[in-house]
């Protein structure tokens, strides 16, 4: 059985974090190195990502494609996400995600994956000490795009219908095809002004 924990301070609200690493797929985007690869495939979404949701990991670790199948167990709003292996090649793997509000724009987060390697060929093939050390640098590298993005130092993915999008690239090319953020934010700004006059 091997343990793997990592911390962060991020500066930013709890609330802001916590909603970030609501969505498994957001964490996963951001483990990507030169030795690790991953992405989520949300399967069966409960209320808020909540207890019951259910997504499958397909994860590449030095070559090596592992794919399982993950049940969110606990659901604390602020302050933890787990999920555990229900299906896949570990004799069993959990992964825990602790919030710490530090203060009004402050909050420790600290990610923890606790499994144990599978047996068989495919535990023989596995290098042990390395997946542990491939798995301690994705959740660092992870955790550090996190940290840029939610401090306003990157861009965050956002997961939209196929409809809500096109009508969104529409509105780009009518403003002359500036960034999709650029699009959005002056969508936004102009709601807020029609809210406004709504309410005057």
């Amino acid at each position: 059985m091997t343990i793997v924990t990592k911390s962060i301070d991020i500066k930013t609200p709890v609330e802001n974090v916590f909603t970030y690493f609501a969505r498994p797929e957001h964490v996963s985007d951001q483990i990507k190195n030169d030795t690790v690869g991953m992405t989520v495939i949300p399967m069966d979404i409960k209320e808020g990502m909540g207890v019951g949701t259910t997504f499958r990991i397909i994860g590449d670790f030095s070559g090596k494609r592992l794919e399982w199948d993950c049940e969110t167990t606990e659901f604390v709003r602020n302050e933890r996400i787990s999920a555990k292996q229900i299906e896949g090649p570990f004799k069993h793997w959990k992964i825990t995600n602790e919030f710490k509000s530090l203060g009004a724009n402050l909050t420790k987060v600290t990610m923890s994956v606790d499994y144990a390697m599978p047996f068989g060929p495919l535990g023989a093939i596995l290098d042990k000490a390395k997946f542990a050390k491939s798995a301690e640098r994705g959740m660092e590298t992870a955790l550090y795009n996190v940290r840029g993005l939610l401090e306003g130092n990157g861009s965050i993915p956002v997961y939209i219908t196929l409809d809500a999008y096109q009508k969104l690239l529409a509105e780009k090319k009518k403003m002359n095809d500036v960034p999709v953020s650029t699009a959005l934010t002056a969508i936004l700004e102009k709601y807020a002004e029609i809210e406004a006059k709504a309410q005057n």
